[in-house]
């Protein structure tokens, strides 16, 4: 693995709001269930058999120069607030040579289905996050070989 990969992942997990009507035991099982499914989803990610590795093997420079890192962040059962005002993907950070796209996890497309569908959701988030920023890519006139990369990056997903 190399630290030139053109991928990157960050999870965000469920935070905990703090409710006057629960006792503390009710307050700390809510936590250990979030820390949980945290946990559970990071395996997804970072794990023996996580995304991050295949992604890990794309190397920035084989794709151009305007673009070093495309981090995708998954924000697994975000807090109402931060659902609405999450963009599909977000500004291209022209000092960086980055963009974040983020991805919305949660029970209905991911923690309710089998292990084979979570791995299908990756990967088809994934994909279909490329479609939008390809559009991106051409608005703002960058260099980033978007049709080889997209390729290349089918082609490690399939290992997945």
């Amino acid at each position: 693995m190399s630290n030139d990969s053109i991928f990157g992942c960050f999870v965000s997990c469920p935070a905990t709001i703090y409710d006057p009507n629960k006792t503390e035991i009710e307050r700390l099982a809510e936590q250990e269930f979030l820390s949980e499914i945290c946990q559970k989803f990071r395996s997804y990610i970072w794990g023996e058999k996580g995304i991050d590795k295949f992604l890990k093997t794309l190397i920035y420079e084989n794709y151009g120069n305007d673009m070093e890192i495309i981090l995708f962040q998954f924000y697994v059962n975000p807090i109402q607030y931060l659902l609405q005002n999450l963009k599909e993907i977000e500004s291209y950070r022209k000092k960086e040579k980055a963009i974040g796209i983020p991805i919305i996890v949660n029970d209905e497309n991911f923690f309710n289905k089998s292990e084979k569908e979570r791995y299908r959701f990756l990967k088809e988030s994934i994909l279909q996050k490329m479609d939008l920023l390809t559009e991106v890519i051409k608005k703002k006139k960058l260099d980033t070989d978007m049709d080889l990369l997209k390729s290349d990056l089918q082609k490690v997903l399939q290992k997945f």
